[in-house]
């Protein structure tokens, strides 16, 4: 018997999901593998409804009306439509290369692990600062962390069906998939890391700047912090005691850019991470 997988793509107000609907169309499977690709539209009104419709697309594709401005809300719905055992996800300003599924599928196979999780690789306007380009902050890639991967993300996973859903408090502020991941690897999922299944974004020029950047290494941080399901005191010390040691390996690049920025935004991560320990998750609107 073959296996299904639903390839889900949450979008809101972006004419980009045209080409990721078109690099999902044009996965190349592996035998008896077959694929269905779902768009939750998360706008108020179902303004990607016919993007999507008019699409070309060889695959069958599931259009849903999600609204509430809330992420979480529409990856619930795709989880809720999904009918397959395995479940995957993109983003909707990505695109994937042909073999991203195949890559993905193999290593889930080989691994034994529930989900897999690959880099999403930003693609660099041409005026972006060295700064940026040559740190690559921009770019999203899954992490090994006391030998083993505690949690992932949503623009690049192919996983099994999970029970769980996204908390919605979190759809707004972010953080929902951190929490999500911390939540499937404490249930007993077992996770891995396939660095070949490489998705691309490209950057938006709005996010070159210091400001976003140390707002969002700030935001990342809380999130952690806030769904690590550590103890409180001691994950506060132990990043506070990460944030002032980065901080003080920031001071030797004042005239240096690139380690300044390295060193700098390393530091305002973990102070972020301190944060969401003491104070939880972060009330800030960061998305719709």
């Amino acid at each position: 018997m073959g296996a299904c997988i639903d390839l889900c793509i949450c979008t809101f107000r972006r004419d980009s999901v045209t080409e990721a609907l078109a690099s999902a169309a044009a996965q190349v499977l592996p035998q008896g593998v077959s694929l269905r690709i779902i768009v939750a539209d998360n706008d108020d009104l179902p303004s990607a409804q016919e993007r999507v419709n008019s699409a070309s697309a060889t695959r069958a594709v599931v259009y849903l009306h999600a609204p509430a401005r809330n992420i979480s809300v529409a990856r619930n719905a795709c989880l809720d439509a999904a009918q397959g055992e395995f479940v995957a996800f993109m983003d909707d300003d990505e695109t994937a290369p042909p073999d991203w599924i195949a890559t993905l599928w193999a290593c889930l196979q080989d691994t034994g692990a529930d989900a897999v999780f690959g880099p999403a690789r930003a693609l660099y306007p041409a005026d972006a600062p060295d700064w940026i380009t040559a740190n690559d902050f921009l770019s999203n890639h899954p992490q090994h962390r006391g030998g083993g991967v505690e949690t992932g993300h949503t623009c690049n996973v192919l996983m099994r069906k999970p029970a769980l859903r996204f908390r919605t408090d979190l759809g707004q502020s972010g953080g929902e998939d951190t929490d999500f991941f911390f939540r499937l690897g404490r249930a007993g999922f077992r996770f891995a890391i396939c660095a070949d299944a490489v998705v691309h974004e490209v950057v938006d020029p709005r996010r070159l700047r210091l400001r976003w950047l140390a707002e969002r290494r700030f935001a990342e941080g809380r999130h952690y912090g806030a769904t690590a399901g550590r103890a409180r005191l001691g994950l506060c010390a132990s990043s506070s005691a990460k944030a002032a040691y980065c901080g003080l390996r920031a001071l030797p690049h004042l005239s240096n850019p690139t380690g300044l920025a390295f060193w700098g935004l390393r530091a305002v991560f973990h102070a972020g991470v301190c944060c969401g320990a003491l104070a939880g998750a972060s009330g800030r609107k960061a998305y719709g």
